[in-house]
């Protein structure tokens, strides 16, 4: 049993990133006011990670594809899931991507005050992935106020209200792939109607296994991405030196300083599983059928593995969580890299300057969301 283990403890309304690291040095797990059992430390945290026997990712009462499933379940549809987010796949949308995000950064007023997360994180993120899914253009309005309530619904903490929001976003899906299945050979050739074409154990995927599917590609990857893009600004204001570095760096060595300024402040912070079995970690026993938090976002600033926390992108790589570890490794990890580095070169090359706005500051996200609110930067 770990020695004065907090019991009970409430993450809510602090900031996320802070507040572990306050408990990690002490702590290694602790017990929220859910019950869950938090796992804090890098070491910990990969452990459970790895350990499919003892930790099953079947924990949610929805239906989540591929990342809610275990065994040979999850390898049949993580395979058809990793066809779409092949580099081969992916590499088509290069263009598209950098088309979209160079006439994003070219429409940013300069002198006046924009906000990274909302005016270019979440939308370069809707106009990404609607034209990587084939989504018409006029639903952007609509995504971009879905995003919006999710992060206040998951801020509340109000599970009916998020189970409401839940609901508006699977509503928006199955808009968009109702048509495409009653319209036999008509329908416009993109990688939506392409999945509502697959086929899985001889069938075609059912309706909720599709918007299942394309809800983790969209509802968590909006969100994430626009979070991302916050991070990565606000960081690059703190730190101007680094501008030059992403302008002038390989898309190898952009993609490192990115994926070490996310380790530092990981905006996806956490992954559920369950026991299948007592376990012991961190040097506490943890009954079976108990939910555990991998939580991502302090296993990346665990001081005993980084260094204490100095930046250094080379040397952490091999140890960044960032997407995850295992076989429930983020599958979408080279799209958000990718849609990243185009998003924020494409960004650096049409400005000469990013600072914070004169007498505003960033605002931090509260628990259970990770990053920044908002963060008011002036271009020059």
């Amino acid at each position: 049993m770990t020695d004065h283990m907090p019991d009970g403890l409430s993450a809510a309304g602090r900031d996320l990133r802070a507040y572990t690291d306050h408990l990690r040095p002490k702590h290694p797990v602790v017990r929220n006011t859910n019950g869950e059992w938090v796992l804090l430390r890098h070491a910990d945290v990969l452990a459970a990670a790895l350990d499919q026997e003892h930790f099953s990712s079947q924990v949610s009462h929805f239906l989540q594809i591929p990342n809610g499933l275990d065994g040979q379940e999850h390898t049949l549809y993580r395979t058809i899931v990793e066809h779409y987010l092949s580099q081969g796949a992916v590499e088509p949308f290069v263009p598209v991507f950098k088309k979209i995000a160079s006439q994003l950064a070219a429409s940013l007023p300069r002198g006046e005050v924009v906000d990274a997360v909302n005016d270019i994180g979440a939308v370069f993120a809707v106009r990404a992935q609607c034209a990587w899914l084939g989504w018409p253009t006029e639903l952007e309005p609509r995504l971009l106020d879905w995003m919006k309530d999710n992060h206040a619904a998951t801020r509340s903490g109000n599970r009916s209200w998020m189970a409401e929001v839940a609901g508006q976003f699977d509503d928006i899906i199955r808009s968009v792939i109702q048509p495409r299945r009653s319209a036999g050979g008509i329908a416009p050739d993109d990688l939506t109607t392409n999945l509502c074409r697959q086929k899985v154990n001889g069938r075609l995927l059912t309706e909720a296994e599709l918007v299942s599917i394309l809800r983790n590609w969209t509802g968590g990857d909006l969100g994430s991405i626009a979070l991302c893009v916050g991070v990565l600004i606000a960081h690059l204001a703190k730190h101007p030196a680094l501008v030059a570095r992403i302008r002038e760096g390989s898309d190898t060595e952009v993609e490192a300083i990115i994926n070490e300024i996310l380790r530092l402040d990981n905006p996806f912070v956490s992954n559920r599983r369950i026991t299948t079995c007592p376990v012991e970690i961190a040097g506490q026993t943890i009954p079976k059928g108990e939910k555990v938090k991998l939580n991502w976002t302090s296993a990346n600033r665990d001081e005993a593995v980084f260094d204490n926390n100095c930046f250094n992108p080379e040397a952490h790589a091999a140890s960044n969580l960032l997407y995850g570890a295992g076989k429930h490794t983020c599958p979408g990890q080279l799209l958000a890299t990718w849609e990243l580095r185009i998003a924020l070169k494409s960004i650096l090359k049409t400005v000469q300057s990013i600072r914070f706005a004169p007498g505003e500051t960033p605002e931090r996200e509260v628990a259970p969301v990770g990053g920044y609110r908002r963060v008011p930067i002036l271009i020059t």
